[in-house]
């Protein structure tokens, strides 16, 4: 029993010696390797950019749907057998470009029937007024009673009503002639056939016969939220064809450049936005109804900003603040108080002069007087031009 409690006794003593051993390399090894990120003297290593003035333009980003200008449904105005169809699914057609044709016998047959009662009657009417021309005379003669010509004279007007009706049936009889050809009322791309050569179409058919949908020119709508209403009014009050571009899912790739074409009327109190939609010429097709795009709309822009890269802005207890560094190497940190962000700057309206410099990179290890060493001066991005061909495009957007 002795010896068994004497080797228990040794191995707890073994277990906590190889404890505090792997503590103490722990706390070593953490040391090591937190010593390499200062260097000598206990400057932090840090990146840092210059304050610069220039214009600034700004930019408001949403996700917008790329609605068509028409999409329209092609439906028969008149009954009957589809015998012709005169386009390919998802080809481009013009306005009054021949899609598809019905049989149009039946209303030959009524449109000849129509015109051979039309003869009749303008036959009857004519021997009518001529009765009525020899009654009159021999009216002027006493040789006839007046009622017997105010009789003649009604028939006249009978048969020239008749004439009236039948002139009717014949425009009718030619109008289903002309509804048997069926046309695009609009220009655009068709889409998939909804019914086949041979079979029945009606004029009450829901689905009628193909849609198409406009894409030249297109809209694009998309909402912005009550916040920046302010900023959109006045720019628009400004300029009521503010530009617009579209961008890809991936804001990678330019798609199409357009002007805002209208505002809605009210806020949607649901979602706290309002609707805006604008229009695109699209002249290279590469915006496609009801796809989703990035809509950059152009507000303008500040002129001489001073400007610093976004990432030397943080957000703390004191609210926006920057660390500055100073020609002693040591950095200072400085409340500003910031404006809109374009691009990938944002906009210093107090707190900053042009020149002063900036820390961009290694923030979080500096302190108000901290002793920093420069490794690297960060390229200072070029404000976006506010051009419809850059690539590079700012965003205002609310200060964070």
């Amino acid at each position: 029993m002795f010896k068994n409690a004497k080797v228990k006794r040794y191995s707890i003593i073994a277990i906590c010696a190889l404890v505090m051993i792997a503590i103490i390399w722990a706390i070593y090894w953490a040391m090591t390797r937190n010593k390499g990120a200062y260097p000598r003297g206990g400057a932090v290593a840090v990146k840092v950019a210059t304050v610069t003035q220039a214009d600034a333009p700004l930019e408001i980003t949403a996700l917008g749907t790329v609605n068509s200008t028409y999409s329209v449904t092609v439906h028969s105005r008149v009954d009957g057998q589809l015998m012709r169809l005169h386009f390919t699914e998802g080809q481009f057609v013009r306005q009054g470009q021949l899609l598809a044709e019905l049989d149009d016998r039946p209303f030959k047959a009524q449109l000849l029937q129509a015109e051979g009662q039309l003869i009749r009657d303008k036959a009857l009417l004519e021997n009518a007024r001529l009765d009525l021309q020899r009654y009159r005379q021999l009216l002027s003669q006493n040789s006839i009673a007046r009622q017997q010509v105010d009789t003649q004279a009604a028939l006249v007007r009978q048969y020239e009503g008749s004439v009236k009706i039948d002139q009717g049936a014949v425009d009718n009889a030619r109008l289903q002639i002309t509804y048997s050809r069926i046309t695009a009322p609009v220009s655009g791309r068709v889409g998939l056939r909804k019914v086949d050569l041979g079979n029945i179409v009606h004029a009450s058919d829901a689905e009628g016969i193909v849609t198409i949908t406009q894409e030249q020119p297109i809209n694009v709508v998309f909402s912005i939220p009550e916040v920046d209403l302010t900023k959109v009014l006045e720019a628009y009050s400004a300029d009521n064809r503010l530009a617009v571009e579209a961008w890809d899912r991936d804001d990678k790739n330019l798609l199409s450049h357009g002007v805002i074409l209208a505002l809605d009327n009210q806020l949607n109190t649901e979602t706290g936005t309002i609707g805006i939609k604008a229009k695109f010429e699209n002249t290279d097709r590469k915006l496609y109804p009801n796809q989703f795009v990035n809509v950059h709309m152009h507000l303008g822009a500040v002129q001489n900003a001073v400007l610093v890269p976004t990432v030397a802005v943080q957000l703390g207890k004191q609210g926006h603040t920057v660390y500055k560094v100073n020609s002693d190497n040591k950095v200072s940190l400085v409340k500003v108080k910031i404006g809109a962000v374009s691009g990938e700057n944002t906009i210093i309206e107090s707190g900053l002069e042009v020149g002063d410099t900036v820390v961009t990179d290694g923030v979080d290890k500096l302190r108000d007087g901290s002793q920093v060493k420069v490794v690297e001066q960060m390229e200072q991005p070029e404000p976006h031009s506010g051009k419809p061909d850059e690539q590079t495009v700012g965003k205002a957007k609310p200060a964070p």
